[in-house]
């Protein structure tokens, strides 16, 4: 753990003797009564906590002083087909790593049906994953973290555009050159290796906020690639290899940061 994360409710509270964050603390960085550690509560502050006590019963009693604002979000939303649990905990955890705005699921038409009925959700698992990465990044902030049973129901949502005040970005322009840029609004991508309109290696979006869609390990339909196109989705390649979704989620969101300038 690179910081130690406590929930609003567990301030003014002893840590469990056997929570996980008692043991790193005692047991993996030695640390003692009166000693301090880098600290926040998840969507606040950062800063430094002080263990005030080590009680009896191995509970563990803190203070905390936190003045320091979380690193900022980028604008990047993710959307990604169902895949294996394993996988979605996998790639929340790394996209939370990443510091990304927004992350979605999505039913598609040729991902497995039954990847939908996941306990993730429900049993606080995805929470646990998306906590996860926030910890190795020290940030107390979180990805915010959708379901939609179809690619329909998501692209009639548009969640992207919600509270932003803006309407869907035109049809980016196709320069001689090959380059592309979208002229409004967020960039949209959608990742299709097998039908690809261009590469996201000539995209151009400095300082833009961008939504990428990678379908399930199976790929888009030819329906899904004129539902995406319809809504202003620029179908793009990562190259020529079919990647797993949790390999093509992390890339997609590297490649998207790099785009939009925020790998600085």
């Amino acid at each position: 753990m690179n910081i130690i994360l406590f929930e609003y409710r567990e301030v003014g509270k002893p840590l469990p003797r056997r929570d996980e964050r008692t043991v790193h603390l005692l047991k993996v960085l030695h640390k003692k009564q009166g000693d301090v550690f880098e600290a926040g509560v998840l969507g606040g502050y950062l800063g430094l906590g002080r263990i005030e006590q080590i009680k009896l019963d191995g509970s563990l009693c803190f203070s905390l002083d936190l003045q320091e604002e979380p690193p900022p979000r980028v604008p990047v939303r993710i959307a990604a087909g169902f895949s294996r649990p394993i996988q979605i905990k996998r790639f929340l955890r790394d996209l939370s790593n990443l510091g990304i705005e927004a992350i979605d699921l999505i039913g598609t038409d040729l991902g497995e049906k039954s990847y939908q009925d996941t306990k993730l959700l429900a049993d606080g698992g995805a929470r646990a994953a998306l906590i996860e990465g926030a910890v190795q990044a020290r940030d107390t902030r979180l990805p915010r973290l959708n379901v939609y049973s179809s690619l329909d129901d998501w692209l009639a949502e548009r969640p992207w555009d919600i509270g932003s005040g803006q309407t869907l970005s035109e049809k980016a322009n196709r320069t001689g050159s090959g380059l592309l840029s979208a002229r409004h609004g967020p960039t949209l991508i959608a990742a299709d290796n097998v039908r690809p309109e261009g590469s996201l290696a000539l995209l151009s979006a400095p300082g833009k906020a961008m939504v990428v869609c990678i379908g399930s390990e199976r790929g888009w339909t030819n329906r899904e690639r004129s539902l995406l196109e319809a809504a202003g989705f620029l179908r793009l390649s990562m190259g020529q290899r079919a990647l797993r979704t949790e390999t093509a989620c992390v890339a997609a969101a590297v490649l998207a940061m790099e785009k939009i300038g925020r790998l600085d």
